[in-house]
């Protein structure tokens, strides 16, 4: 580990899963590192992935720009991870992607921060229909427009020991004797490893990434919603069937998941939603002109940790008998 500089990075977003990742990153790095979210306590925890007095949590919040404007004095780069896969009231898709990345450009450029990063998402097409989608495409342009030059990451899918990934997919399979194959199961993903995606934020924070390009980082694999689904049920050596959804169907199922939460006020999660569904008709996997042009892992030199390295070392939990269990059940 490097020894601790007066270099400062304020991370948005920095307790969550990706959050973590570059924390820990940026530290080995020698840089003291400013987590800003809404609830500082939930954050405390990151604060032994570095020296005494290292990592410290401040209160922020992306409606209040007084709030921003604090959290960005003294730095030398800016890391937004901001992000919602589920909107919940004042915490919509337009709120927080897609005026979120703009405020914080704006409140980076007055404050003379070298460098800003945002994380966006793999597979935006602009003629999607999904919010989501739409949300991620206005996040990128607000922070072009308020910072000049930002650095914007375009991850796949991720994962890693707590990723909402494959611990979805298993815990599911571990539930029902039925696992849908929306649309399919033909969609394919590019999943991408978290601790890959934090190497690249931190060379971005630290200025090893060009100013004002759009990374794509995939894994090494493409693979499809089906082969997912059977390499989740290989490695937690369970049977399940697997059955084919036309997106039609599944836009019902996920109208009544929706219909399912505004009953409970809140208190159900949908494993599925209308716009998710949306998502998956088009493939989340890098265009060939990102790496033509040499924005990827790849073109980074960075070789990509793959799915059968990572995944299993944590599925087993998902198995009847644990890390004990050898036989398919």
């Amino acid at each position: 580990m490097a020894p601790v500089s007066d270099r400062l990075v304020t991370v948005f977003g920095g307790s969550g899963f990706v959050g973590r990742n570059l924390v820990r990153s940026l530290a080995k790095r020698g840089f003291r590192v400013r987590v800003a979210v809404r609830r500082p306590d939930l954050a405390q925890y990151l604060m032994t992935a570095g020296a005494v007095g290292q990592i410290r949590g401040v209160q922020a919040n992306l409606r209040y720009p007084a709030s921003i404007a604090a959290a960005v004095e003294g730095a030398e780069a800016v890391v937004n991870l901001v992000g919602v896969m589920h909107e919940r009231g004042a915490n919509g898709f337009d709120a927080v992607q897609a005026f979120g990345p703009g405020a914080i450009g704006r409140a980076a450029k007055v404050a003379g921060v070298k460098r800003f990063v945002h994380v966006s998402a793999l597979g935006l097409h602009a003629g999607s229909e999904s919010a989501y989608a739409k949300s991620k495409l206005k996040g990128e342009e607000a922070a072009r427009a308020a910072f000049g030059d930002p650095i914007i990451l375009r991850p796949s899918v991720m994962f890693g020991p707590d990723d909402d990934f494959f611990n979805k997919f298993a815990g599911l399979a571990r539930m029902s004797p039925v696992l849908p194959l929306i649309g399919g199961g033909e969609t394919k993903f590019q999943p991408v490893f978290v601790g890959d995606v934090a190497e690249v934020l931190a060379r971005g924070a630290e200025g090893s990434l060009t100013p004002g390009a759009t990374y794509e980082l995939g894994g090494q694999e493409v693979l499809t919603l089906r082969q997912i689904f059977e390499f989740v049920l290989k490695t937690t050596n369970r049977k399940r069937l697997l059955v084919p959804m036309p997106f039609g169907i599944a836009n019902v199922q996920a109208t009544l998941f929706e219909l399912a939460r505004t009953v409970s006020l809140g208190l159900f999660t949908p494993p599925l939603t209308r716009d998710q569904v949306t998502l998956l008709r088009h493939d989340n996997v890098v265009t060939e002109e990102a790496a033509r042009a040499g924005l990827t892992l790849e073109g980074l030199g960075i070789q990509p940790a793959t799915v059968e390295a990572i995944v299993p070392s944590y599925l087993w939990r998902f198995r009847k008998a644990g890390q004990f269990e050898n036989k398919v059940a």
